[in-house]
């Protein structure tokens, strides 16, 4: 099962699944339908704040997020970044998943001052207490991606982090590097077949070029 498949990651997760000859069928949760198809793909468009009862899946994968200026407040930041995730996780716990991905940030940390890396934190703490067998969570750096093809807006700091990150690429810590949202998808996949049980963090630096070590 995939939330946020219309985004920068879930789309790449979404491809890495039904690309997968593991995997016999795919869901999508999500506000809209997706404009594509595909023999193993089954869409649900739900309402995060009011789920209806998900389909059985044994692997989630959970890639929703916003910024607080295109959701247009800190509360409406919370409901995208921490109420829905925890919402979609807690829904598809209950109808018996037991392996769990999720895409937050890096500096994710419930005690943070900066609000953005707080709320991450407390998501992260939320999921953690979910009993999932595994958990694995991508901690990715500055995102690059075609976000005006998805019909999402440019983001500016993503545009010139990428920029910078680009021309000081030898000087920067692997970490702190723009990471592509293919990388981050293959990686977290990959990571959450391998997981047996307990939580796991993907450093943006470990998932560095995962799409192109992934097997055709």
């Amino acid at each position: 099962m995939v939330a946020g498949a219309t985004g920068l990651v879930g789309q790449e997760i979404l491809a890495v699944l039904l690309a997968d000859k593991a995997y016999r069928s795919v869901h999508v949760v999500g506000r809209r339908k997706l404009d594509s198809s595909h023999p193993k793909l089954t869409q649900h468009v739900v309402d995060f704040a009011a789920l209806p009862r998900l389909p059985q899946a044994d692997e989630v994968y959970i890639a929703l997020g916003t910024t607080i200026k295109v959701a247009g407040s800190k509360a409406a930041f919370r409901a995208v970044d921490l109420e829905a995730i925890v919402a979609v996780a807690r829904a598809a716990r209950a109808a018996g998943a037991t392996k769990l991905g999720v895409v937050s940030a890096m500096g994710a940390d419930p005690k943070s001052s900066v609000f953005y890396n707080r709320v991450k934190g407390e998501m992260e703490d939320a999921l953690a207490s979910l009993g999932f067998q595994s958990l694995v969570i991508a901690r990715p750096s500055l995102l690059t991606g075609a976000r005006e093809a998805l019909g999402q807006p440019a983001r500016t700091g993503e545009r010139i982090g990428t920029v910078v990150s680009t021309l000081l690429k030898p000087l920067i810590p692997a970490n702190y590097r723009a990471i592509a949202a293919r990388d981050v998808a293959h990686a977290l996949v990959h990571a959450v077949q391998a997981a047996t049980s307990g939580d796991y963090r993907l450093l943006s630096g470990e998932m560095q070029g995962a799409s192109r070590h992934s097997a055709p």
